[in-house]
């Protein structure tokens, strides 16, 4: 069975490869990250365009059956002409999923969004949805530091949470504040097994890497399979395989060896 391609701008994507290991534990996967290019999200559309389409070749290159655009800045910006560039191929981006399970989750449809500049600026989450509640309000921020701090394996600590309280008080500090937090970076785990202590107890925290893995799972009607070996990952990278390997072991929960990374040109 030919390999499921998945490519982020660094180490963060690793989150949506976990969940999609889970979901499909038998499939195959390579992983690309543009560590020589990090971060898409202060980048301009047009040059995050022009990365994506880089990836998505080298990844097609190597005979993948599906695209996995595990960047949200990425999925904000390219998704749609890498679906135009690329019909015979599925592709599938973490926006849309991110934008569902907020809207499927919150009761107020009061929804926080903290992503990338570029995410942000762009109002892909907005956009995504509206699609799906026009009524819904949505609060969004652009969190940039997250994801240098993230790439740097810094997500816990007093320096994390000094961050998280400057970027998300602002947002949470309210008679009325939203009571879910759709986390559009994945360069954030931290975010996903804890709150941020700038976000009040009761608010939901919303990551859409379980939520991408069912979309894709849905799209290649694959089914979880208990009995098989697991499947095996291929690791590319633009730069830094020793960086690579070290935090994204902080992101995938299992160790990532240096020398299985292949260096790409693109």
């Amino acid at each position: 069975m030919p390999p499921i391609g998945v490519f982020d701008s660094g180490v963060g994507g690793l989150t949506v490869l976990r969940a999609l290991r889970e979901a499909m534990r038998t499939e195959n996967f390579i992983y690309l990250g543009d560590t020589a290019r990090l971060p898409y999200g202060t980048k301009s559309a047009a040059t995050v365009v022009r990365y994506s389409l880089q990836c998505a070749a080298a990844l097609i290159q190597r005979r993948i059956r599906c695209l996995v655009v595990a960047c949200n800045t990425a999925s904000a910006s390219a998704l749609e002409i890498l679906r135009a560039k690329h019909p015979e191929l599925p592709v599938i981006g973490v926006i849309e999923p991110g934008a569902e399970a907020a809207v499927a989750a919150s009761e107020s449809q009061h929804i926080a969004v903290i992503a990338t500049e570029g995410t942000v600026g762009g109002g892909a989450y907005q956009t995504a949805i509206h699609r799906l509640n026009p009524h819904a309000r949505v609060t969004s921020a652009a969190c940039s530091l997250f994801v240098s701090m993230a790439e740097e394996g810094w997500t816990d600590g007093p320096i994390a949470e000094a961050v998280a309280r400057r970027y998300l008080d602002p947002i949470f500090q309210k008679t009325r504040c939203p009571r879910h937090l759709g986390v559009g970076m994945h360069a954030f785990p931290g975010a996903r097994r804890r709150h941020p202590r700038g976000a009040a107890a009761h608010v939901r925290i919303i990551d859409s890497a379980a939520t991408t893995a069912a979309a894709v799972r849905l799209r290649l009607h694959a089914v979880p399979e208990e009995a098989g070996a697991a499947g095996a990952v291929s690791w590319l990278a633009t730069d830094g395989v020793a960086r690579f390997a070290r935090v994204g072991s902080t992101f995938l929960g299992e160790t990532v060896r240096a020398e299985a990374v292949e260096i790409i040109d693109l």
